[in-house]
């Protein structure tokens, strides 16, 4: 009975994106997340006694800006040596980006396989076999497993690939490859990276994405981790993830649709945030807060979205270990706009054609020339040099639909005051 550990996606170094701008971000946490995650993998392989790591690509983000990166890997990989701890590592797409990394040389516990070719490894006091190639170039587009050999028998085969497969959502398609492709070797577990949301493709054979081992901004939410695997009898018996991050991203939806007054919104704020700081069990929380439902004070709170988002970073701050990435005002109106405002007015009309505005082709400066006015009451993340931008493509939407709140809740509130 042996036990190996599954990891990917390292990105040792990477910065976490999205808090650095705010005075109160935990910038120490953020400089060295990465390595912290990484120390913790190590400390897991060492705790559980395994017999070796696995590490699927992109063990960096590219290239570095120092060589303190490189050595620090050593320095941990070294640790692994001293345990009899063996490592078989793949480049990534990140990884074939530096010229660094190249030229490493890595201790000898450690097989660091090709990027011209496929290998094996043999490992006959745990009869298992390890095959796995790198790359050799960034933008990987050929099906390098296609050329992986047939399991070996008698093995407990291994793969060790960094691969979209047919393509996941925000992640570039390389080293594409099919399940069947991956089915077809007859391997008992196919150890793979590139995709940062850990994922059981399948059972029959195993076949695992473990996700990243530390989340670097709001799209990388949850627990992040490395996949711990138990061997028994020649077969895998337990398949289990094991949480390694040390700095938690979350998305927190607040439903305020029975929200009345902005007290029981923020109360509803408080509840949200708390319920994922436990769920953090611990970990420092960095969170972006979304306020939906139809909710009775939804041109309140877009009116006073400047000072809320103020407060609620203060509610985050106060709780311990917790900072706001963005708050996004998604709440809709009890009723449509055009019942609302009644009889024909020039406001009336003007509130229509705010609500209507496309902003996809166009920006604010465009839109309302007195964009300084405009800037000073809407929050800086919706301007750069003058325009409307989007953090993401998928972002764009509502944050056009958050803005055309803004003026709209502003308008009513001028109307409302004559």
């Amino acid at each position: 009975m042996f036990t190996f550990l599954h990891a990917a996606d390292i990105h040792l170094d990477s910065p976490l994106r999205g808090l650095e701008g705010y005075a109160d971000a935990p910038v120490a946490q953020i400089r060295q997340a990465t390595r912290r995650a990484f120390d913790n993998l190590i400390e897991l392989a060492i705790e559980e006694q395994v017999a070796f790591v696995l590490l699927a690509g992109d063990l960096y983000d590219g290239e570095w800006k120092d060589y303190h990166t490189g050595l620090f890997f050593i320095d941990r990989l070294s640790r692994l040596r001293k345990e009899k701890i063996k490592v078989f590592l793949t480049s990534g797409n990140h990884d074939a980006a530096s010229q660094i990394t190249k030229a490493l040389r890595l201790p000898d516990n450690v097989h660091f396989f090709s990027s011209k070719h496929p290998e094996t490894m043999v490992l006959e006091e745990l009869g298992v076999a390890v095959h796995g190639q790198g790359y050799h170039t960034r933008a990987l587009a050929e099906n390098i497993a296609r050329n992986y050999p047939q399991a070996l028998p008698h093995y407990l085969n291994i793969g060790l690939l960094h691969t979209s497969l047919t393509g996941r959502q925000g992640h570039e398609p390389y080293a594409p490859c099919a399940l069947d492709d991956l089915k077809g070797k007859g391997y008992d577990y196919w150890a793979l990276g590139h995709v940062h949301q850990r994922e059981e493709v399948s059972r029959n054979p195993w076949i695992v994405f473990p996700g990243n081992i530390q989340g670097r901004h709001i799209k990388e939410t949850g627990g992040k981790g490395a996949t711990l695997v138990r061997v028994e009898e020649g077969g895998l018996t337990a398949v289990e993830h094991r949480d390694l991050d040390v700095l938690r991203w979350a998305l927190c939806r607040v439903d305020l649709t029975d929200c009345a007054t902005l007290d029981l919104a923020i109360d509803a704020v408080r509840q949200g945030m708390e319920g994922e700081q436990a769920r953090a069990e611990g970990r420092p929380l960095a969170l972006r807060l979304q306020l939906v439902g139809k909710c009775p004070i939804h041109a309140v709170l877009h009116r006073e979205s400047a000072s809320l988002t103020e407060e609620f970073r203060a509610l985050a701050v106060g709780l311990g270990e917790m900072w706001l990435e963005k708050v996004q005002f998604s709440t809709e109106r009890h009723e449509p706009l055009s019942e609302s405002l009644g009889a024909e007015t020039p406001m009336a009309d003007l509130l229509k054609a705010v609500d209507r505005l496309n902003f996809e082709s166009a920006t604010l400066l465009e839109l309302v020339p007195e964009i300084g006015v405009l800037q000073s009451k809407l929050p800086p993340e919706l301007f750069q040099q003058g325009g409307l931008i989007a953090d993401s493509p998928e972002g764009a939407a509502p944050l056009a639909e958050e803005v055309k709140e803004m003026l709209i809740a502003r308008l009513l509130g001028q109307e409302g005051s004559r």
